[in-house]
């Protein structure tokens, strides 16, 4: 059995096809990971969204921040944007099937004979390991509750922007999402920053990429993450950063996780 772990598809499903097939993934043996937003940007949102439900039991997912707004979309708590392209999914006949299966979707994945951990965009540099496992599973549960409309009501927001263990309510809860779904640069207090989308190094004086606070906890998995189109497939400092942009016109890319060093896999994506 190979193990792979594959960046943003955001509804690129032909070059995620192709990259399935470039690995030679086997359905019936093989394991893949997602680092979430499978959906919104590309054109394929409804036929990606529909293949990895039909492979779930090898095709595993967290949710990032495209798949939480199509959850709070789809219950009318925020209008589509203009640039948003799942509206095939909401006028889709098997549309309330594969929401239900999306919501259900953790935030986190702890694979500890990979010793990885699976997030969308990032975790706080001043949690622990069991923190974040923790503060993850406490938005995951409340999403598979019946308060999961609740938590999409109080979705949107940047703020609070630091972080203290006495956040309660959906300032934590809001605050957990942006960190794990949202997060590329924090500042020295590790506030976190929603203004710079670019690479490491054009940041305003003052910000750090997340994973490189001084202060930051150190892991023993290696945290595995896609959102940062701009940063690119990324092994360095306890994380692998693995969106390199393909519905931007960059590349879909894949890391084989089971070999004792990485083995590393891409295709060319047309700009949209």
């Amino acid at each position: 059995m190979a193990v792979y772990a594959i960046g943003d598809v955001q509804g690129c499903y032909r070059q995620f096809r192709k990259l399935l097939d470039k690995i030679q993934f086997n359905e019936r043996q093989d394991l893949l990971f997602l680092t979430g937003d499978i959906i919104n940007r590309g054109p394929d949102s409804l036929e990606t969204l529909r293949f990895v439900v039909q492979n779930q039991d090898c095709m595993k997912t967290v949710l990032g921040n495209h798949d939480l707004h199509l959850l709070a979309a789809s219950e009318g708590f925020m209008q589509p944007r203009t640039l948003d392209t799942f509206h095939d999914i909401l006028v889709a006949p098997d549309r309330e099937e594969l929401l239900d299966w999306l919501r259900m979707q953790p935030m986190t994945i702890f694979e500890q004979k990979l010793n990885m951990i699976l997030v969308h965009a990032a975790a706080h540099p001043f949690w622990t390991q069991d923190e974040l496992l923790q503060f993850a599973d406490e938005v995951t549960q409340i999403l598979r509750s019946e308060h999961y409309l609740d938590l999409l009501r109080n979705l949107y927001g940047n703020k609070p922007r630091k972080w203290s263990k006495d956040l309660a309510g959906w300032k934590r809860i809001r605050f957990i999402i942006n960190v794990l779904t949202r997060l590329r640069f924090v500042d020295n207090k590790g506030r976190l920053d929603f203004d710079h989308t670019g690479p490491p190094g054009t940041q305003v004086a003052g910000l750090l990429p997340w994973f490189k606070h001084p202060y930051r906890q150190q892991f023993c998995a290696t945290i595995v993450f896609g959102h940062w189109s701009a940063l690119g497939v990324y092994h360095n400092d306890g994380v692998l950063g693995l969106d390199s942009g393909c519905c931007w016109g960059g590349q879909l890319s894949a890391v084989r996780m089971d070999l004792p060093e990485y083995e590393y896999f891409k295709v060319n994506c047309n700009k949209l």
